[in-house]
């Protein structure tokens, strides 16, 4: 019996394979990869009451494609985007049955970055250490370890998890300060520098991807900063490092193993898809917390509905 595959007709540069990452690998030099937004990945998963693991991470370049051989049961979460299918404009997020030959549209809406689609079937291609995951950046995972192109084929395996699809509600767009711990280096910048980078907004700039978005110092806060150079360590998604030239730098999924600049603070992993989803242009100010309420704050994240 024939699979269903799922056919690319159009892809940006960064659409990619992505599931939950795979964890525990840091160690050996490979970061863990994932949805870049893991509450729109998870969210599309649980709109299909069951899924596969794996799904595809749609960016601003959007994604186009079309089902061969057998329907499938698709999710459409994420940031806010325009879904079209065979023309015909859709609510969302979305909870949608394609049919063969059914052809799919994303395009960027009113805001975010990411956006994802998720199948009651699973992307059957093969895991590497542990994941399906890609990571361009060391040639891992997903299809051949690289972003999807132009008539690429996915087949799409059944699964044997039964669950009950839910109707997908609106996802509301959180506002406010993004919360920080501070870093390992903090002491490295002296009070007034530690101050101003609380207090000054900063700007998402256009150089941003899965590595790390750097942003718009425009206030010139680390400008008198002396960059110190360090001995290499580990770092985590959501580094704030400041590169020698004084521009800030937050790194995301596929970060480098380990990092020489000093590393002012971190993004809490309760906030990090919210800063995920900013588009260059927009704004940023940093709030610090304690380590203790970010643990708090990632609790009521996990236990989320």
């Amino acid at each position: 019996m024939s699979a269903a595959i799922l056919r690319i007709l159009r892809a940006g540069p960064a659409t990619t394979v992505q599931d939950a990452g795979r964890k525990g690998m840091l160690s050996h030099g490979v970061s863990a990869a994932g949805p870049m937004d893991r509450e729109g990945f998870d969210r599309a998963g649980r709109w299909l009451g069951a899924a596969g693991t794996a799904g595809i991470e749609i960016t601003r370049t959007g994604i186009s494609f079309t089902l061969e051989n057998k329907k499938v049961q698709s999710a459409f979460d994420g940031g806010h985007f325009k879904l079209t299918v065979n023309g015909r404009k859709q609510v969302w997020p979305a909870l949608i049955r394609l049919g063969v030959g059914d052809v799919v549209d994303v395009t960027p809406g009113d805001w975010g970055n990411y956006a994802y689609v998720r199948f009651d079937r699973e992307i059957d291609l093969p895991p590497v250490l542990g994941s399906r995951a890609t990571s361009v950046v060391s040639g891992l995972g997903g299809l051949e370890g690289r972003a999807l192109r132009t008539n690429d084929a996915l087949p799409l395996a059944q699964i044997n998890a039964l669950g009950q699809p839910i109707k997908p509600t609106s996802r509301v767009r959180g506002e406010g300060a993004i919360r920080v711990v501070w870093g390992l280096h903090a002491e490295a910048f002296d009070a007034e520098t530690r101050q101003r980078f609380i207090s000054t907004p900063f700007a998402i700039s256009n150089r941003l991807d899965r590595m790390g978005v750097r942003l718009a110092d425009a206030s010139g806060v680390f400008a008198n900063a002396q960059i110190l150079s360090l001995v290499s360590d580990a770092v985590v998604p959501g580094d704030i490092q400041i590169l020698g030239d004084g521009t800030p730098i937050v790194l995301a999924r596929d970060h480098q193993p380990t990092g020489g600049y000093p590393r002012i603070a971190t993004v809490i992993s309760a906030d990090f898809d919210r800063f995920s989803q900013l588009r260059p242009g927009e704004t940023v100010h940093f709030e610090p917390v304690t380590p203790q309420k970010a643990h708090a704050l990632l609790l009521a994240w996990k236990a989320r509905p």
